[in-house]
């Protein structure tokens, strides 16, 4: 059975540097190993929606109840379904840069109490009953603080979706807070999540470091040292 690993963490964090490196290495070790990235902006209909949404074309992050931005992904992903489905049959190893989890911590970091509850579990319903996505075996959160998150997105370079520097949810620090908390809810509280730390002493680790240290989490799930 191929192993699907979900690297997920706020903006900036260095999901698509990490999920590229890894996937490298894990073919070095002989592995066939492949990466996909959601959203998927210009490659299917509800991507492009999501452009839309992050550009603020719809309104500020508040004028979109959570429940409906949480459509726009799952549909995102229920588009890339087929292609997903054909490369977990073709390889060991399958690492998405973000997937479900995103929308869990995104979403409900938009809402409280008994509200984000409800909103999670209608999320992990529609997304893996009525869309039927497969779960990842292992979801791992690159943690780091929003204040680094937006050092490390003005680097970025342009991005497909917007020809903003950063689009509304990067650029709102609070916003940003909301959602490490809520992915450090979610990954202290499921056995299929697990925490990797990107700073050290206040600093950025090597990012070497720190994909050894992902490297480390996943090849006992393949059965390699």
């Amino acid at each position: 059975m191929t192993l699907l690993i979900a690297i997920e963490g706020i903006d900036g964090s260095g999901k698509g540097t990490q999920s590229t490196r890894l996937v490298e290495r894990l073919r070095e070790a002989g592995l066939s190993a492949a990466r996909m990235q959601f959203p998927r902006y210009s490659e299917t209909s509800f991507g492009t929606a999501i452009g839309d949404f992050l550009n603020g074309r719809f309104g500020d992050l508040d004028a979109v109840h959570p429940q409906l931005a949480a459509v726009l992904y799952a549909g995102d992903r229920f588009e890339s379904k087929t292609e997903l489905e054909r490369t977990l049959q073709s390889h060991d190893v399958l690492v998405l840069d973000r997937y479900t989890g995103s929308s869990l911590a995104h979403q409900g970091a938009k809402l409280q109490g008994g509200e984000r509850t409800n909103l999670l579990q209608w999320i992990d319903h529609m997304e893996h009953t009525v869309f039927g996505l497969p779960r990842p075996q292992l979801n791992i959160l690159i943690d780091i603080t929003s204040d680094w998150s937006q050092e490390l997105v003005g680097r970025k370079e342009a991005r497909d979706y917007t020809d903003q520097k950063a689009d509304i949810q990067e650029a709102d620090q609070s916003y940003l807070d909301r959602v490490r908390r809520c992915y450090r809810e979610l990954a202290d509280g499921r056995d299929d999540w697990t925490v990797v730390q990107s700073l050290r002493d206040g600093q950025l680790r090597e990012v070497d470091d720190i994909n050894t240290e992902l490297l480390s989490l996943i090849k006992p799930l393949v059965g390699r040292p």
